[in-house]
């Protein structure tokens, strides 16, 4: 492994970060921001901001393009009430005619220090007990800058009794910020890039639980729940949690962060999040996501995927995704990197942890294999664009997604990295694995602290090679380039199992449908080709599939099935019934203020996505989840779900 000095000298782009950092560090005075809270339940942010300024004109920026987003996101249409002050007086101002999180203003003669006052709209991630803060909400900073460049003081207040959980350090010293009673925490001074990535949740039902204490540096679970209750996370929970802290550290073989904080809303109301940052992530789930085994499948992976990101993503990023400031426009050519990979190690470390069982994780597994398998949308484009056009495939409607792709560079990498895994213990005779690619590549530098480190298509295919000698660039390239029909499921078959369809879901798939309870829609994409709501509104439809064919469309309506008012059942047992006859299902269908009826030719059953062992083979994708470490036995042990 290089050292540090070693690894600086070879990386202009870290040379960079590690020289701006300590410039930064250098200057006396910065940017004090004072972010309130106490608002938050009436979904209202604060901020008092004061900029150390010299006369003359002065054009200040909120951030567009936030690291982790992979598309424009920043929340300049939110901020609003916004008032510059010098020396007490107001001072006018012109937002930019093109660039719109910019700020025009001149700076009186004779002022040193300017105040800025705004309030942010907070639509999501906050609830009537806690909240969640990304700083780019709040945050104005002088413009074409780098924003490692930039040193700001932050201090927080909160509602009287809430708790703080942060990775940002107090002033005051300690390991982590106490849980204040409505004061003001002031913490040491960083950088506006720093800042950006070092989110606060506070909540009124808190708890911070301290996580693997014989694995250095440190490192916390900070819960914040709408009911107390489901803050007292369950001890088998806290146990899983733990192993991961541990499995990450025997795989990854180094830290990128001084100490790592977990954030974690437990809030039907707050919204979903899953958001890496270098020495922390926020994480939200459903209010009851941890309560037992059935929730908890759904979001396994979830703390995983977002740790994983600490070396993968944050210290290590492709370089057309590391920009100096939050205004260029990121480039997302191998994201297939960045998240695909994050993806394959999310489930497998939540696997060896214990936060999903292995029969899980391979049910999972196999959802993902078939779902990729069955998106029509790769019979002409290629994983690679997905990558590249992410940010315009983010959101939006999903109608006719299989057929558009969405950001499959997430599961297509998955499948990619799991065949190369695979295919590395095949020509090794499992002696080395990508176990051991990783702590080469996301290792580099040995221990360090909160670093951007870029690199390139090539260095990652060297750093394969240093593993095991063959064609990898070849390999990445027929997997992520060409146009490719069908899934890449050969990491399973090198891995001793095989892609099947039962005609009934797997035990896995029925605990995901038992916790989304009455939001759970309908999948019959294996079959007919639809995935329905629970109401009958079609989601999407398989192009080129028999309710294609049949002439149904996203957003139409199934409002009775052969006869029957429709409903869940009565739409299974026409499939089921179709098997045995050679009549079509007939179904009546509502689009806009319009009601037809349509015949969908299907015969062959429900079809339900599993992975099947393949005698005689080695079992590679069991050895790939294995525990490295010794797992802590929790209290509680995985109930034994009925088949």
């Amino acid at each position: 492994m290089l050292s540090l000095k070693r690894f600086v000298a070879q990386s202009p782009v870290l040379l960079l970060m590690v020289l701006g950092a300590s410039t930064a560090s250098a200057q006396k005075a910065p940017i004090e921001i004072t972010a309130d809270l106490s608002d938050a339940p009436r979904k209202l942010f604060h901020a008092e901001i004061d900029f150390p300024v010299s006369a003359g004109a002065l054009t200040l920026i909120s951030p567009e393009w936030i690291p982790g987003h992979h598309m424009p996101s920043g929340t300049a249409n939110a901020i609003t009430g916004v008032v510059f002050t010098a020396n007490g007086k107001p001072l006018e101002w012109r937002r930019d005619d093109v660039n719109l999180y910019e700020f025009h203003l001149t700076v009186p003669a004779g002022v040193t220090t300017l105040h800025a006052h705004l309030d942010s709209i907070v639509t999501r991630r906050v609830s009537q007990r806690l909240a969640a803060l990304e700083w780019e909400a709040l945050m104005l900073y002088p413009a074409n800058v780098p924003v490692k460049d930039i040193p700001i003081q932050p201090s927080v207040k909160v509602p009287a009794g809430w708790g703080i959980g942060t990775a940002l350090k107090p002033v005051s010293g300690g390991d982590y910020p106490v849980p204040t009673a409505g004061a003001t925490t002031k913490f040491a001074a960083t950088t506006v890039e720093q800042l950006q990535d070092s989110p606060i949740l506070t909540g009124l039902y808190f708890h911070e639980y301290p996580l693997a204490p014989t694995i250095s540096p440190k490192h916390y679970l900070d819960v914040a729940a709408d009911a107390p209750e489901d803050a007292n996370l369950r001890p088998a929970v806290l146990a899983e949690v733990a192993n991961l802290v541990r499995e990450a550290d025997a795989l990854y073989a180094s830290h990128h962060y001084n100490d790592y904080h977990f954030l974690l809303t437990l809030s039907d109301v707050a919204g979903g999040m899953g958001l890496e940052h270098g020495q922390s992530s926020d994480n939200g789930v459903g209010e009851k996501a941890y309560a037992d085994d059935v929730h908890q499948l759904p979001d396994s992976d979830l703390l995983s995927h977002e740790f994983t990101h600490s070396w993968n993503g944050k210290y290590r990023r492709p370089v057309g995704l590391y920009q100096p400031d939050f205004a260029t426009p990121m480039q997302g050519a191998l994201l297939w990197v960045y998240e695909g990979m994050t993806e394959y190690w999310g489930n497998v470390l939540a696997a060896r942890s214990g936060l999903k069982t292995p029969e899980e994780y391979k049910d999972v597994l196999a959802a993902t294999a078939a779902e990729l398998d069955y998106t029509r949308g790769r019979e002409w484009r290629p994983t690679e664009d997905t990558a590249v056009a992410a940010s315009i495939l983010r959101g939006g409607n999903r109608a006719w997604e299989n057929w558009r792709r969405g950001q499959d560079y997430y599961f297509e990498g998955e499948l990619l990295w799991l065949d190369a895994d695979t295919l590395i213990r095949k020509m090794t005779g499992n002696k080395k694995s990508l176990n051991d690619f990783v702590k080469i590549f996301l290792g580099k530098g040995g221990n360090t602290g909160p670093l951007i480190v870029t690199y390139t298509f090539d260095e990652l295919v060297q750093d394969l090679d240093q593993v095991v000698s063959y064609d990898w660039a070849k390999f990445l390239h027929d997997r992520v380039n060409r146009i490719n029909p069908r899934a890449d499921v050969t990491g399973l078959e090198q891995g001793g199992y095989r892609l099947i369809y039962r005609d009934k879901p797997t035990k896995s798939e029925r605990m995901i449908q038992a916790a989304e309870g009455h939001r759970s829609g309908i999948d019959c994409w294996y079959s007919i080709g639809l995935q329905l709501a629970a109401d009958g509104t079609i989601g999407d439809v398989l192009w080129n599939g028999p309710a294609d064919k049949a002439g149904l469309a996203p957003g139409e309506k199934i409002i009775a099935v052969n006869d029957n008012i429709y409903s869940a059942d009565a739409l299974r047992n026409a499939i089921r019934d179709a098997k045995n006859s050679s009549k079509p299902i007939r179904v009546i269908v509502q689009a806009d203020s319009f009601v037809s009826t349509m015949q969908i030719d299907y015969h062959d059953g429900e079809r339900y996505p599993a992975l099947e062992r393949v005698d005689g083979t080695p079992a590679y994708l069991d050895d790939i989840i294995k525990p490295l470490t010794t797992p802590e036995k929790a209290p509680e042990q995985k109930k034994d779900e009925s088949e």
